[in-house]
């Protein structure tokens, strides 16, 4: 059989079962097998216990159960709601403030949990009831606060940076600071957009009466709830940039910061770390299986040595290196819409990076493209995973199809973002070529 109409039954079968509805990491790995069985025999399957034994004796992927566990606890102590009481009372005269300050609390957040669900479902029960009950469009503040949280898996630290530097064989540290500015070029340009809008139409977000926008007294009070989040931030990101911890022992310095956090709060018991830690084991577990599936993934695909004609069919596309970039780009947005975000990764990375190698880009650039194309994948129908995370804390008047509405202007930002990034790699290449 030609390798062409493997690859054509090998990636046809994965889109089958996955569209069935079937679990990504039982598609992922069993269809592999399968293929892995028929092409090189039983003894294939020695290959694929070989990778998976080499990946989990990483010290890094010790990182992502000590972040998924900062990030349980962050979300049940009162960090999410003194932030957004902070903002309430600086931004809250100006027009679409209050969605301005939600953008800033999620981003504060994305810089201290490294995960997408947080932010949303904090803000989107803190903030979305008052920014309603005051006015503001309902889909500008369901846009608000779906972009900004799915800033967790860009602003450092990020799971899904290291994910890509496990398969990639990258910097964790170089993604953690290539992840700074390009974040916070997100934030600029999201709250310009909110900005701009609301001054053109003042409806979709008032400011505040005066009585609600607080004495001078109470907005410098108010700044002390942000002590903690810096303490936490400065506790991971710190310590890996001056080079004090790597990024696993950081990930552990930050669930010393949330715990202090919690204790602060006077929210720490055992059944807040009983929570925290069962949470923690479903979702790394669920991390660990399409990790381990994505090993006999390609393992299967190597075997039928598919990766030479895709490379040369890629590099075959007309208007040379960059049109290459952008054809990745729209390949991973459209998967983005269907497929978990990890799933993605570990499916395109081993196809994708060695031919953006081959062109002479920098793997870390190409790595924050990929992880702002992931956080697009969160917020996107009809799959997104921050969709019904929002649909899951919004009150019963707001509809699925308000939420799916609500994020094709912000979609839209993000993907100018990316644009950005293309023309000035510079915003990603910066800092990591500076500290390290």
């Amino acid at each position: 059989m030609s390798i062409e109409v493997m690859t054509l039954l090998f990636f046809g079968s994965l889109l089958f079962f996955l569209v069935l509805g079937l679990p990504l990491a039982f598609v992922l790995g069993g269809v592999s097998v399968v293929f892995l069985y028929f092409t090189w025999g039983f003894d294939s399957f020695y290959l694929v216990a070989s990778q998976i034994w080499s990946t989990m004796g990483s010290f890094t992927l010790v990182a992502i159960p000590l972040f998924v566990f900062m990030a349980m606890i962050l979300e049940r102590t009162g960090v999410a709601r003194d932030l957004y009481r902070m903002m309430h009372l600086w931004f809250g005269g100006v027009r679409g403030g209050l969605a301005i300050g939600t953008l800033v609390i999620c981003a504060i957040f994305a810089a201290m949990v490294g995960i997408s669900g947080a932010a949303v479902v904090a803000m989107g029960t803190i903030a979305l009831p008052a920014m309603l009950e005051r006015g503001y469009d309902k889909k500008m503040v369901l846009g608000v606060i779906n972009t900004g949280g799915g800033w967790g898996v860009l602003i450092p630290p990020s799971i899904l940076m290291i994910l890509y530097a496990l398969i990639t064989g990258v910097s964790v540290g170089k993604m953690f600071a290539a992840g700074i500015l390009p974040g916070i070029m997100l934030m600029i340009l999201t709250s310009a957009y909110v900005l701009i809008r609301c001054y053109l139409q003042p409806h979709l977000a008032p400011d505040l009466p005066k009585e609600e926008r607080g004495t001078w007294s109470e907005k410098f009070a108010a700044l002390r709830s942000v002590v903690l989040p810096i303490m936490v931030v400065f506790m991971v990101l710190g310590s890996i940039i001056g080079g004090i911890t790597t990024p696993t022992e950081a990930a552990a310095m930050g669930v010393l910061g949330a715990l202090i956090s919690a204790a602060v709060y006077r929210a720490l018991n055992i059944e807040l770390i009983k929570d925290a830690s069962v949470r923690t084991f479903k979702l790394t577990g669920m991390i660990m299986w399409i990790l381990f599936a994505a090993h006999a993934f390609s393992a299967a695909y190597q075997s039928m040595g598919a990766q030479p004609m895709i490379e040369g069919m890629i590099q075959s596309i007309p208007g040379g290196p960059w049109a290459v970039i952008i054809f990745m780009m729209l390949i991973v947005f459209l998967l983005g819409m269907v497929l978990d975000p990890v799933g993605i990764m570990l499916i395109t990375l081993p196809v994708f990076t060695p031919i953006v190698a081959s062109m002479g880009f920098d793997p870390i650039w190409f790595g924050i493209l990929f992880v702002i194309n992931m956080e697009i994948g969160y917020m996107t129908p009809p799959f997104g995973f921050n969709l019904f995370y929002l649909k899951g804390v919004v009150p019963p008047g707001i509809t699925m199809g308000d939420i799916y509405r609500s994020v094709i202007p912000f979609v839209l930002i993000q993907i100018v973002g990316i644009g950005c990034l293309m023309v000035f790699p510079e915003i990603a290449t910066y800092l990591p070529d500076l500290l390290f």
